[in-house]
């Protein structure tokens, strides 16, 4: 299941073998990096001005949290219990949370957070973001669906391919312009897939990383959660104790 699932790709990630991968991998370079909480198992994060908010999951321990970049958290609320909470995202003044198999999706007010709706999502829930006037919903799949904000009904489907393999696995996502960034579940890469056409250009590769973590915190699990603070990008996983900034300068092609 996949809250159970392990750290994998330790030293070398999937993609190094995979005969699909075409696209070019690039190691970030790491230049700064914040405390996170380890019992966050992060689903969702993304920056909300100075301050970040996450969303974690687990049945009954998942909430919406809003903290500094110091690790102080402002603002936080809990999804009952028999909801495994996914990813998030803010639009206006609203914050819209997944939830994995329930088929459902909550509204929360953005500050203070107070729950103002939910409504339902065709498929289960994995990541989430905002592009073009709709809400992009990763599922597992390789594709990624457009919901129109409103009615919440699909208005969209895009497929995502690396020289026309489907890339599937996609989970918790971020954009920047028309560039998505998309955490692959189970491995240590980031896919970064031009939209609309849902090709993926190159991948982050932070296996080294991955490998280097696990082996001084064993119980953390997988890479997951990406935030764009305007300028540059920051990473997280579930269960880690740091949330890392990134920077493609002097950055390292494989």
């Amino acid at each position: 299941m996949k809250r159970f699932a392990a750290i994998v790709l330790a030293c070398v990630s999937i993609l190094a073998t995979a005969s699909f991968a075409e696209a070019p991998r690039v190691v970030p370079t790491i230049i700064d990096s914040i405390p996170h909480e380890q019992t966050h198992f992060t689903q969702g994060l993304f920056f909300d001005g100075n301050e970040l908010i996450e969303t974690t999951g687990q049945y009954g321990q998942s909430g919406l949290y809003r903290r500094t970049l110091e690790g102080k958290v402002l603002d936080s609320t809990m999804l009952q219990e028999r909801y495994f909470g996914e990813g998030s995202i803010a639009v206006g003044d609203d914050i819209f949370y997944l939830t994995w198999k329930s088929k459902k999706a909550f509204i929360y007010n953005r500050k203070p957070f107070s729950k103002k709706g939910e409504f339902r999502i065709p498929t289960e829930g994995w990541g989430l973001t905002y592009w073009k006037d709709a809400l992009l919903m990763s599922n597992g799949s390789s594709q990624l669906l457009q919901l129109a904000l409103g009615g919440f009904y699909v208005v969209g489907v895009i497929d995502v391919t690396d020289d026309g393999h489907p890339i599937k696995l996609l989970n918790e996502l971020e954009v920047v312009g028309n560039t998505l960034y998309a955490n692959i579940w189970q491995t240590a890469a980031i896919a970064i897939i031009e939209l609309p056409t849902g090709h993926v250009k190159k991948y982050f590769d932070l296996s080294r990383k991955v490998y280097e973590l696990q082996n001084r915190y064993p119980h953390m699990d997988v890479l997951n959660g990406i935030a764009y603070d305007g300028k540059y990008l920051w990473i997280t996983g579930k269960n880690w104790p740091y949330i890392y900034k990134l920077s493609e300068e002097d950055s390292k092609g494989l």
